[in-house]
């Protein structure tokens, strides 16, 4: 029986050479790229940290054997230009279908996302010009009526992240992962035109925006799909006193990325309304999203969203009460309040005495027009 012959002497050496070849290789490709500035460093190490992520059974692990580290997920993700691919979907969704064409391609959305054409006002899908005007259709009348016994309604339809208590100035994002209240609403600065007063440095943003003794801050966030019907309404009666617009980022807000970033509505273009009810201080947020550039605000002809340059931080106020209006904007529950382009989250922040009590469960699905709650 013979038995394979093994390599010896000159062999040997040449093929433990060949063997450290591709490490030896690598270190130098490595100080090479050690000598690049940051930008370049990691412009280049995009494609291999990609690749890293793609393929199966760890094929590039042993490239962390000779120093190399991959970029992480998150700041993968954030590296997505969503901005500008968010400004194209805007203009794809703009192009006039030719009639033909329309009922295929709604049929295709309305069965991958699940929508329910039976409640919109207009039900022959050849009515829709574009993909903006169906994402933005209305609803008939009956299709959501709005529950008259308690103060407090769901703005919008959608799924029912996190509610409760607002806790040490942090509200959860999901279960179990929360944000800054004053990163997300912005540092409340007095002017004569808002409804809250100016707080000493000693006290907590919480107390800035807590203006009745023995009320509590609540918060509640609902998730819009892509199926769900788009517009928003006023969640009670209140009066709204100034708008503040964020531009940011526009990640995907699904459960599932919320869990994964941290602070992802601070980092996402946002439009803060502000305001009071009978019970002091209410706000209400539409935070944008990966193809949800364009946020509405019917009332507000000024804002435009998803510009294409914008300071990172920054933000814009505007007050709504004025010498000709010394009130604001009044909103009747139920009113028509705005719209999203396609699916986001509204995040709800609000100031109500100790008994006020949620009628929900989180992850329940809810309509625009329900319950969420009351004294």
């Amino acid at each position: 029986m013979c038995q394979s012959e093994k390599p010896h002497g000159p062999e040997l050496q040449a093929a433990a050479k060949w063997l450290h070849f591709p490490q030896l290789a690598l270190r130098r490709r490595l100080g090479q790229l050690s000598c690049m500035s940051r930008p370049a460093l990691k412009l280049r190490s995009w494609p291999l940290t990609i690749l890293y992520y793609l393929l199966p059974f760890g094929a590039l692990r042993p490239l962390s054997r000779v120093g190399w580290r991959p970029v992480s997920r998150v700041a993968l993700y954030k590296s997505v230009p969503t901005r500008l691919l968010s400004r194209a979907w805007g203009r794809l969704n703009q192009v006039e279908l030719p009639y033909w064409l329309r009922r295929p391609v709604y049929s295709l959305y309305i069965w991958t996302f699940g929508v329910n054409m039976t409640e919109a006002a207009v039900e022959d899908l050849h009515h829709y010009r574009n993909l903006s005007e169906f994402f933005r259709r209305k609803l008939k009348p009956q299709a959501r009526p709005v529950c008259g016994l308690h103060s407090v309604i769901s703005p919008s339809d959608g799924k029912i992240l996190t509610f409760g208590q607002v806790k040490n100035c942090e509200v959860e994002q999901v279960k179990g992962v929360t944000y800054s209240l004053e990163s997300f609403l912005g540092p409340r600065t007095y002017t004569e035109d808002l409804s809250f007063p100016p707080a000493s440095s000693r006290d907590s943003f919480r107390n800035q925006l807590v203006t009745r003794e023995g009320n509590e801050l609540y918060h509640c966030v609902i998730y819009l799909a892509p199926g769900d019907y788009h517009c928003f309404h006023s969640p009670t009666d209140w009066t709204v006193s100034h708008r503040r617009h964020f531009p940011g980022s526009l990640m995907s807000v699904n459960p599932g990325m919320a869990r994964w970033i941290k602070e992802l509505f601070c980092h996402n273009e946002r439009v803060v309304l502000s305001g009071d009810w009978k019970h002091g201080f209410f706000s209400l947020t539409a935070v944008g999203a990966t193809n949800v550039g364009s946020i509405r605000i019917y009332f507000d002809q000024d804002l435009h969203t998803n510009s294409p340059r914008y300071s990172k931080g920054s933000y814009n106020d505007l007050s709504f009460v004025t010498h000709a209006n010394k009130e604001g904007i009044p909103m009747r529950k139920g009113e028509h309040l705005g719209e999203f382009n396609l699916g986001s989250t509204i995040v709800l922040i609000f100031e109500a005495p100790k008994d006020f009590n949620f009628r929900l469960k989180a992850g329940q699905k809810i309509r625009f027009g329900e319950a969420l709650g009351s004294l």
